[in-house]
């Protein structure tokens, strides 16, 4: 028994539609295998975004930062008395002298604290690159008011209510970097910084989970 021609190519029509359908189906198999891979990676990613912005959100949220002095290191100087003819005044005033700048000083003390409000249309001046000269000074005058005292007595020198606005630069900064760091897994350096201000950031990152800071460096260069 043999096949016609017209047989045998009725046969491989059948047999070509029918490898089709199967080839067909395979490829409808793996299309939906993909669309249901795709839409998990999309439900995952959107996951992944929501945590994140709750993440972030309630980083923010932790604390309310202003400007004003309950918000900041310098909360302590709201308590302490004016401090008339105090001796770090005059010291105060032959620098300004000195550097040729007009200033007045206002100043506040306690045991523990004192405080000088500096004012004056030279304030800037006073201030320096970052505050550079405003630290100098105030470091000078640490050792006006220690050099004869039996105990510590912390001074802080303020104009512009820099001090403040610098903290909020800091708190912010750590926030920054700390992000950086959780998503990177890589440290990160800030360059060299007084006590005051290192005191800031050691204390901001010991809110955020899973960051934390060490200083290195010596003196000037500690950072």
């Amino acid at each position: 028994f043999e096949l016609t021609d017209e047989q045998v190519k009725k046969v491989q029509e059948k047999q070509h539609e029918e490898q089709m359908e199967v080839v067909g189906e395979m490829i409808k198999v793996q299309v939906e295998e993909e669309q249901k891979v795709n839409e998990a990676e999309e439900r995952e990613d959107a996951k992944a975004r929501e945590r994140a912005a709750r993440k972030e959100k309630s980083r923010k949220s932790k604390k309310k930062y202003s400007l004003s002095l309950e918000d900041t290191m310098l909360y302590e100087v709201k308590k302490l008395e004016p401090a008339k003819d105090h001796p770090l005044e005059a010291f105060l005033r032959d620098i300004a002298t000195q550097m040729g700048i007009d200033l007045d000083f206002s100043v506040k003390a306690s045991d523990e604290l004192v405080f000088v409000e500096i004012t004056g249309k030279d304030t800037g001046t006073i201030i320096g690159k970052r505050g550079s000269t405003l630290d100098a000074v105030q470091c000078l005058a640490s050792y006006v008011v220690n050099k004869d005292s039996d105990k510590y007595i912390r001074v802080i020198l303020d104009a512009e209510n820099y001090r403040a606005k610098r903290e909020k630069t800091l708190v912010n900064l750590a926030n920054r970097l700390a992000s950086k760091v959780e998503r990177s897994g890589r440290p990160t350096t800030l360059e060299p910084m007084n006590p005051y201000e290192r005191r800031i950031i050691h204390s901001e990152i010991q809110n955020i989970a899973g960051v934390s800071t060490n200083s290195i460096g010596s003196e000037n260069n500690r950072k």
